[in-house]
């Protein structure tokens, strides 16, 4: 690491997050999203501002940016948190020319990686190295750290469930190592589950509605609006949705889900995205198998594959009912009506985005609504073949207890 590198590094560790923090609990004092016209508060933005402009001013000068990729993806998360905290603040909205610096160093890593020129949720769990204990986090703040370590272990074990249901694709779905596989994907979702529960039960409404969410926002890089982090940014959950077949390349909504979350997700999982339909599901592979001949092997595995679909629906379902809604769309109804319209991350009306989430929730817990099919009538129809072999206990409905 450069000495720029390093000075600005230890900048964000530190003074970075000292300057949020006071400034976080001023607003909770006075449940605001951000107060104007306090003097003291005024200094602190400006430090903020110009503390980040010189710091990153100095690695443009030094000119020697890291080469590993995965370096310049973790500088990248730097700047953008800087940029993220200034527009949170609303401290350098009208004045373009103290985030020049920043914006010019973004613009480069970002076309250089193929990516958003911002910050995004793999900088905040992926590519987030921990010093002394201590990952990089805007604030010191108990909430911000619950939000970050429940949202990162969640976003890991969604990867471990797509790894293993991946395995699948080159083995069968009537081999009996896929059945291993397939308990090890349940096992993952379970814990999706339990991560999210803790989520829910940790984590104060007022704290992550007034001091952890307004950083989440869209905010420009040079002439460009970019949306801001949302927590479902990485390719994982995706490929178990098209994978086991809950979910069709073919359905205009999924393709544009996943056309506006590519720039979003790190180049790796951009690999993963352009991919992902690559095999034939899993349930279209299980009512072949078992609408030609089955067998008591293939029979315990779709015992198991429908477990896991279960899980998946189980996990988001419980995530869209017990997290979106409470924690933002709740507190929103007594927002100010000016604050309304910025509410999310991803720049549509929240309910719009509310609805979206909600369709994803059904098609994930295979639910059908009118003029929306999901995989319901497929799920339906294996369980049928599969149940005229002993052991078939497994007919609870797919959607979670959440509702």
């Amino acid at each position: 690491m450069t000495t720029a590198l390093a000075r600005f590094d230890r900048w964000i560790r530190n003074e970075f997050v000292e300057h949020n923090t006071k400034l976080e609990e001023a607003y909770f004092a006075e449940r605001r999203e951000v107060l104007d016209g306090r003097p003291e508060l005024d200094r602190i933005k400006r430090a903020l501002v110009a503390e980040g402009d010189h710091l990153i001013g100095g690695i443009l000068a030094e000119d020697a940016l890291p080469v590993p990729e995965r370096e310049k993806y973790q500088l990248l998360g730097m700047v953008g948190y800087h940029l993220a905290a200034c527009r949170r603040h609303e401290s350098a909205a009208a004045d373009a020319a103290a985030l020049s610096a920043a914006w010019s160093l973004a613009l480069r890593l970002g076309s250089s990686l193929g990516v958003a020129p911002r910050f995004v949720f793999a900088h905040q769990a992926m590519y987030n190295p921990a010093v002394g204990g201590r990952f990089q986090t805007f604030t010191s703040l108990e909430d911000e750290a619950v939000f970050l370590t429940n949202n990162g272990l969640g976003v890991f074990a969604y990867q471990r469930a797509a790894a293993a249901v991946h395995r699948i694709t080159a083995i069968g779905v009537s081999s009996p190592f896929s059945g291993h596989l397939l308990e090890a994907a349940r096992v993952a979702l379970d814990e999706v589950l339990r991560f999210n529960q803790v989520l829910a039960n940790s984590l104060d409404v007022d704290r992550f509605f007034f001091n952890v969410r307004p950083y989440f926002k869209s905010h420009r890089v040079g002439n460009a609006e970019y949306r801001g982090v949302n927590a479902g940014d990485f390719s994982a959950i995706n490929e178990l949705d098209v994978l086991l077949g809950l979910t069709s390349l073919r359905d205009p909504f999924y393709q544009n889900v996943l056309t506006e979350k590519y720039a979003y997700v790190t180049p790796e999982d951009q690999t993963r995205l352009r991919a992902i339909g690559s095999e034939e599901p899993l349930l279209a592979q299980f009512l072949r198998e078992a609408e030609a001949a089955p067998n008591p092997q293939l029979t315990r595995n779709a015992q198991l594959f429908l477990d896991v679909c279960r899980a998946h629906g189980a996990a988001y379902t419980y995530h869209h009912h017990k997290l979106v809604l409470p924690f933002l769309v709740e507190p929103a109804k007594t927002a100010p009506p000016g604050r309304l319209s910025a509410l999310t991350s991803s720049g549509p009306p929240l309910d719009v985005v509310v609805s979206g989430l909600s369709h994803l929730a059904d098609l994930r817990s295979a639910r059908d609504r009118p003029g929306k099919p999901s995989a319901r009538h497929s799920l339906d129809r294996l369980r049928e073949l599969i149940s005229v072999h002993p052991g078939d206990d497994h007919r609870a409905p797919l959607t979670s207890s959440a509702e």
